[in-house]
């Protein structure tokens, strides 16, 4: 066997050029890095995605995986004073007429009122949530207050039980989680 009967590995093999070996060289002096700089110095490295401080790709990219944020009780808030404006004196406030009176606009979670404006008629409102100033101006006016379960509707789509609710819109039933969303919460004894 001789040494031109030995067959190359097929591995790539960069052949790296002396740098410094002269003026002459073709790549002395400076050796390829150029006058000054930060690259010019020794010992200078980089890691892969720095872009000059720019801000990086990894950061301007958005980003994904697990969120809490869908599994959070999505509530729409209304006041006082659109209630008064909204619904004449004896009517029930709950979710429907609030989006029929285009105070809720959304699928969401429920509603909470706040006590922002002024009430003077009787009103029955149900809600997933008050503020204790809105109940106290709901009392005063001879109203009464419904405090609902808080159902997650709008994250609930979104999820495990999105297949269940259109196999019973098909089947011509109404889905669970909407048929609760009237429901009273227990009172504490």
């Amino acid at each position: 066997m001789n040494l031109g009967d030995v067959k190359s590995s097929g591995l790539p093999r960069k052949y790296k050029f002396p740098k410094g070996r002269g003026h002459s060289s073709g790549i002395g002096k400076t050796c390829g890095r150029g006058r000054k700089g930060q690259k010019a110095r020794q010992g200078t490295s980089f890691r892969p995605y720095f872009e000059g401080g720019q801000m990086s790709m990894l950061r301007r990219l958005p980003k994904f995986g697990f969120n809490n944020k869908a599994f959070a009780t999505d509530l729409e808030v209304v006041n006082v004073g659109d209630l008064e404006e909204a619904f004449p004196a004896g009517a029930t406030v709950d979710y429907v007429s609030l989006k029929a009176a285009g105070l809720v606009r959304r699928d969401c979670d429920g509603v909470k009122i706040l006590g922002l404006g002024n009430l003077t008629k009787k009103l029955v409102v149900k809600a997933q949530g008050f503020a204790k100033s809105a109940e106290e101006k709901i009392t005063k006016a001879g109203g009464s207050v419904e405090k609902l379960v808080n159902v997650h509707v709008a994250s609930i789509k979104h999820h495990a039980t999105n297949a269940e609710e259109k196999k019973a819109e098909k089947a011509g039933k109404a889905p669970a989680a909407k048929a609760a969303q009237g429901k009273p919460a227990d009172k504490k004894k």
